[in-house]
């Protein structure tokens, strides 16, 4: 009889597990972290732990699948099982659930989504091909999926709005933002990191400038900020509102080939007068090759976009293409770094 360590399907060496083996089961795990998010889990273990047959009848699924699905994701950290059997939500799985700051449950629901999955099936081909594999997969590039799918684009929204989270306090933190003045949030969907920086300087106002649609359903609307935000619907590559004393490109970049970065930055240009600060806040790769977190999600730009994570020397250049002299570079206590330049 084979044993756990020569399974053929659990290929272990006599030291433990080996890379490969996580690498190789990733999706199962990625799945079983989707179906307690569709069924909120987390949510039902709100108040300590519980046993399966109580999850079980409270959410109407079968409990023995259930049993086995958190086994695995206790194995991983996420819940907890005691000596009883019950199982309970940990620290790290504490995110999972809708109601608590930070929540990333909008970002596991979007992660895990068939978009996604479905891109990702075509890695193998772009190594040939160099295409898109999500325009390959839906026919079409992905923001203009997203324009003709509601359903999709209310996944996107929600699902950026919960990975940005403590993100936007975290870059809002790391920065003087100046204490009068408007600053432009271009790209800024709902308004969440414009909300943060307004809310740090009492005497600055705010502009959001995205989508009709995304900005339609802003967060700007609250006690603390009457009188000193406006939004605005357009298209950033053609213009942007003009006349402001900062502006803000947060996660905007990396979406986009270098060409349409430029005619981004070209466009912000031209609505900033000479001196103007630009903060690019993107992930900044290293340029000696180390290993970075902003490589997994240079793959989901491979996979989705025309975009790609950029180095330091990779920004200066398209800045620079633009009309914009870079200043300096500030890590962040999150992934992204802020990128200042000034328009000349």
């Amino acid at each position: 009889m084979a044993t756990s360590s020569d399974h053929p399907l659990h290929p272990t060496g006599s030291t433990g597990p080996s890379p490969l083996n996580g690498l190789l089961y990733g999706h199962i795990y990625s799945a079983a972290v989707r179906a307690v998010a569709v069924h909120r889990i987390a949510d039902r273990l709100a108040d300590g732990p519980r046993t399966v047959e109580e999850l079980a009848q409270d959410s109407g699924l079968h409990a023995d699948s259930l049993r086995r699905v958190l086994r695995l994701l206790a194995m991983h950290g996420l819940f907890s099982q005691d000596e009883k059997g019950a199982f309970g939500l940990t620290e790290a799985g504490r995110p999972l659930r809708t109601d608590v700051p930070g929540s990333q449950h909008a970002a596991a629901l979007f992660i895990t989504d068939e978009m996604l999955r479905r891109a990702s099936y075509g890695i193998t081909d772009i190594l040939r091909t160099g295409e898109t594999p999500f325009e390959v997969a839906y026919g079409r590039p992905f923001f203009e999926h997203l324009a003709a799918t509601p359903d999709a684009r209310d996944l996107f929204d929600a699902g950026m709005a919960s990975l940005s989270g403590r993100v936007v306090e975290l870059v809002a933190d790391s920065y003087a933002f100046p204490d009068g003045g408007t600053v432009v949030d271009v790209g800024g969907g709902r308004g969440g990191f414009l909300h943060a920086v307004l809310s740090r300087e009492p005497g600055l106002n705010g502009v959001l400038f995205d989508r009709p649609d995304t900005v339609s359903d802003h967060l700007l609307d609250t006690a603390e900020l009457t009188g000193r935000w406006s939004v605005v619907g357009g298209d950033f590559f053609s213009e942007v509102p003009a006349g402001g004393d900062l502006y803000l490109l947060k996660n905007i970049l990396h979406d986009w080939d270098d060409e349409d970065c430029l005619r981004i930055l070209r466009a912000i240009r031209g609505a900033a007068a000479p001196g103007t600060r630009l903060l690019v806040v993107d992930a900044v790769l290293p340029d000696n090759g180390d290993p970075h977190p902003a490589v997994e999600l240079d793959m989901i730009m491979l996979m989705v976009l025309k975009g790609r994570e950029r180095t330091a020397a990779e920004f200066e250049s398209l800045l620079t293409r633009s009309g914009f002299r870079p200043n300096r570079v500030l890590p962040t206590p999150s992934l992204p770094s802020i990128i200042e330049a000034e328009a000349v």
